[in-house]
This record gives C-alpha cells, sequence and structure tokens, in this order.
C-alpha cells in the first residue's frame, strides 16, 4: 500500500509526529514491532509516566550540539502538552521540580494518543517488523505484513534501552545504511557500578539526600545503595556526565558544613559513628566509620583528624567502574549526530524525505520527563512538514 507518510516506531516519538501528519491532511502509517504501542510509555515513571516537565530548558538536554534542540522545544511546549492531557480530562499532578505525572495510570496517555491518531485518520499497524528499507523515488518498506511506500519516511524506533520491550539498534542501522553519522551511545540515566561497591553491598535499599557533582555538573537529590554501587536519582542525572577515570564527588551533608560541625561537637564522648547516625542513615553512618577511620569518641581525634573526617562527609569520592547497562538505562545518549538533521523539521540533509526524531537522535534529556517533551517536541516538528 501507499502513504504519504511512514513512521517506524509507535512510542512517544513516533505517534505524536503521526498525529501532527495526519492533521496536516498526510495519510500516515504507523508501524510498532511490539504487539501494542507506547510500551515504554505504560512502564515509565513507575506506572504512572513522567509526561514533562514544566521547567523544560534546552539547558536541560545533553546533546554534541546543545543548541540543536532549541528550535523544537520552544515550537512545542510542555504547556502545549498539558492542554492536550487537560482536552482529554486526564487528572494530573506535579511530584516535585516540575515534573508532571498522571493521576491514575500511564494507559491514559496511549489511549488518548491513539485517541487522537484515530481522530487524524492515522493507520497503525502493530506486530509489524521491517525487514528492508529502500530507497526508491520515495521509500519502500518491506516488512513482515507485506510492503508499504511512501514519500516520508520517519524513524522513530527509539535507542537501547529496556531491551525487555523491544529495544534494538534498528533506527541507528538504518542511518548508517544511509550514510549518517552516528555519535557514540552508552547507557543514560542509569544506576553505576561502584570499583568496591561488594564492600558497600549490605547497604542495599538505604537512601540519603547528597549533592553529587563530577567536572562542571552537580545534582542535589537523593542517592540510593544497591548491591553494587549506587542508584537514586542524582545519581541517575549525574551517569550522563560520568567518565570511567573521573572521581564523582559526593557531598553526604549538602546543608552542613561539616568541619564547622564536627569542631563545635570536638569535646563530645560520643563515638563517631553514633554522631553521624544523627545525620545520615544508620547503615550507612556505621560502614562509613568503620571502612574509613578509626572508631572512637568525637573528643579521641585530632583536630587533623577531625579536618580529614570532615573533607571526606562533604566530598567523599567515589569512583565507578561501568554502568548497569541498557537493561537498567532509562533512555540511551548519543545516537543520529544532529549534524546530519534540519533542527527546524528533523529531516535528513543528505537524504530528502528521511526524518529521525525521539530518542534515536542524539539529544538526551535529563531525569523528570523531559526526554518525552523531547519526543513531543521533536515528533511536532516533523510532522508539522513531512
Amino acid at each position: 500500500m501507499r502513504y504519504d507518510v511512514i513512521i517506524i516506531g509507535g512510542g512517544a516519538a513516533g505517534l505524536f509526529c503521526a498525529i501532527e501528519a495526519g492533521k496536516h491532511g498526510r495519510k500516515t502509517l504507523v508501524i510498532e514491532h511490539n504487539a501494542e504501542v507506547g510500551r515504554k510509555i505504560l512502564i515509565s515513571g513507575g506506572g504512572r509516566c513522567n509526561f514533562t516537565n514544566i521547567n523544560t530548558r534546552p539547558e536541560n538536554f545533553i546533546s554534541e550540539n546543545p543548541h540543536f534542540c532549541k528550535s523544537a522545544l520552544a515550537r512545542y511546549t510542555p504547556q502545549d502538552f498539558i492542554d492536550l492531557v487537560r482536552k482529554h480530562r486526564i487528572e494530573i499532578y506535579e511530584k516535585k521540580l516540575g515534573q508532571l505525572f498522571c493521576r491514575e495510570s500511564s494507559r491514559k496517555i496511549v489511549e488518548m494518543l491513539l485517541r487522537e491518531c484515530e481522530k487524524a485518520k492515522v493507520t497503525v499497524q502493530t506486530g509489524c517488523s521491517v525487514k528492508n528499507v529502500i530507497e526508491n523515488t520515495g521509500f519502500e518498506v518491506e516488512t513482515n505484513r507485506g510492503r508499504f511506500t511512501c514519500e516520508s519516511l520517519v524513524v522513530a524506533s527509539g535507542g537501547l534501552s529496556f531491551p525487555k520491550i523491544g529495544a534494538s539498534n534498528f533506527g541507528y542501522s538504518i542511518a548508517k545504511q544511509f550514510g549518517l553519522k552516528i555519535v557514540e551511545t552508552r547507557p543514560s540515566l542509569v544506576a553505576m557500578v561502584m570499583s568496591n561497591g561488594a564492600s558497600m553491598s549490605k547497604l542495599a535499599g538505604v537512601s540519603t539526600d547528597a549533592f553529587v557533582s563530577t567536572g562542571k555538573h552537580a545534582f542535589r537529590e537523593n542517592i540510593l545503595f544497591t548491591h553494587s554501587g549506587l542508584s537514586g536519582p542524582a545519581i541517575l542525572q549525574i551517569s550522563n556526565y560520568w567518565h570511567r577515570d573521573r572521581d564523582v564527588v559526593i557531598d553526604l551533608l549538602p546543608t552542613t558544613n561539616a568541619e564547622q560541625l564536627l569542631d563545635e561537637n570536638a569535646s563530645s564522648r560520643q563515638r563517631l559513628d553514633n554522631f553521624l547516625a544523627n545525620y545520615l542513615p544508620e547503615r550507612f553512618a556505621d560502614r562509613f566509620t568503620t571502612q574509613n577511620f578509626e572508631v572512637k569518641p568525637l573528643n579521641q581525634y585530632s583536630k587533623k583528624e577531625l579536618t580529614r573526617i570532615a573533607e571526606m562527609l562533604n566530598g567523599w569520592k567515589v569512583r565507578f567502574s561501568e554502568t548497569e547497562g541498557y537493561g537498567r538505562a532509562e533512555v540511551t545518549l548519543g545516537g543520529v549526530s544532529t549534524d546530519e538533521l534540519s533542527s527546524q523539521t528533523m529531516e535528513s540533509k543528505k537524504i530528502p524525505g528521511l526524518y529521525f526524531i525521539g530518542e534515536v537522535v542524539d539529544v538526551t534529556g535529563w531525569l523528570g520527563g523531559y526526554n518525552f517533551q523531547w519526543a513531543w517536541a521533536s515528533g511536532f516538528a516533523a510532522g508539522a512538514v513531512v
């Protein structure tokens, strides 16, 4: 069958692009290899879908070209998507830091997108796997459901995160097939494995507020101990900026000057581990103390020893050996180079009629709804012109 537009990938970006294309009168087909669309939407935000962030700014995104995302984000804003959600009478709430969630189920977002697709006369074909793509006066797409042709082809197949729900390197393969450059990919927004993680394994499940930094990037949120290292919002955020040969610095008392605190209590007979348990989770205070210092009452430490303890409390240096991989990553860092695409339309500069949107592109948002906003914005940008 012949279509004006074929979109490969029935996720957030693909469905949103299809809706916009359909609204412009384009005969549009969405091809999804899973049995249902929006699998990542369904599992996101603990099943409640953190569908945008009201504080979205270009600075919340990582790319080799930090300016690339500006045009799309400016033309489709968080408020635009909020208006659509409210139009469908979906109850929402702000959790923290501008993060918006569904009050009920993330399925409400998928149902909304499908209703909008139906209204725009978009055809959605699930359980449809692409075998080959050929450029031939437009594009021919060979699938297990037959051959489809189109004028405009949009690749919205996502990245490598969550392979258990069908993530693959398909989008990158298509880009390479047509000679487009790929920025090296790696797991993004992901838990980290500590070089000495085994020594901390008994702390799994312990969480504490912290200020986490590496280089010039820093985040203040919780960290969570795992069996092999650290997770939690602050660690997921910093994972995007992590380098194997660089320490991540963790301030365990982000609102307290540890040296002043210890000086004020230098005459105390309380043991260091018990004293720190007033400010940190007890299990962590115990392990942190016994691993790094001689455990004794505060009044038995020298001034030099107290200074060293304080420096570590406000600047615990952690070396990570690796991430927990794509199976635990929220999204994929890197992707189709923005050098290859128009920031206005997401169209390939080399291959007219070929578009890349969403996670497959080298634009990665912070944790907290930013990646969904990029999906809506990039899908909208392409959908308006395909």
